[in-house]
């Protein structure tokens, strides 16, 4: 098994990010599509600034109808619900280590960033999927 292999071989490439000034309309259109992370990561001046979970997003909402016009979704801004330190790990950072840092269960995904850049994001559900094909 290639648990010794780096994230960046499993990791999810493409990444939707969000500007610190987004309206939580559009993130709210994000998780409205799917397949989905479940994280979003904010980026600003091509670093990483911030993670939203969606529990910080539905925290956030409150009581806020599907309607895009509710004022929730027109007056905060990603940097109002972001976390501002994410956990973010290095592209070469070996599988095993995601994975039992993952267990530990502090955290549910890794953004993972080489210089504060944005390279992609790994989750439990990608390890797990790892695991699959590899013990096919």
């Amino acid at each position: 098994m290639q648990l010794d292999a780096p994230v960046s071989t499993i990791m999810t490439s493409k990444v939707v990010s969000v500007k610190p000034g987004q309206k939580l309309v559009d993130i709210k259109h994000l998780y409205e599509k799917s397949p989905f992370h479940h994280h979003i990561p904010v980026v600003d001046k091509n670093k990483v600034v911030g993670v939203i979970s969606l529990v910080d997003f539905m925290r956030a909402i409150g009581n806020a109808t599907l309607n895009d016009n509710d004022e929730v979704y027109q007056k905060l801004c990603a940097k109002d619900i972001m976390s501002a330190k994410p956990a973010t790990i290095k592209p070469e950072t070996k599988i095993h280590k995601v994975a039992k840092d993952l267990a530990k269960g502090d955290v549910h995904a890794f953004i993972v960033t080489e210089k504060g850049a944005l390279k992609g994001i790994v989750s439990y559900s990608d390890i797990i999927k790892y695991l699959l094909r590899v013990l096919a």
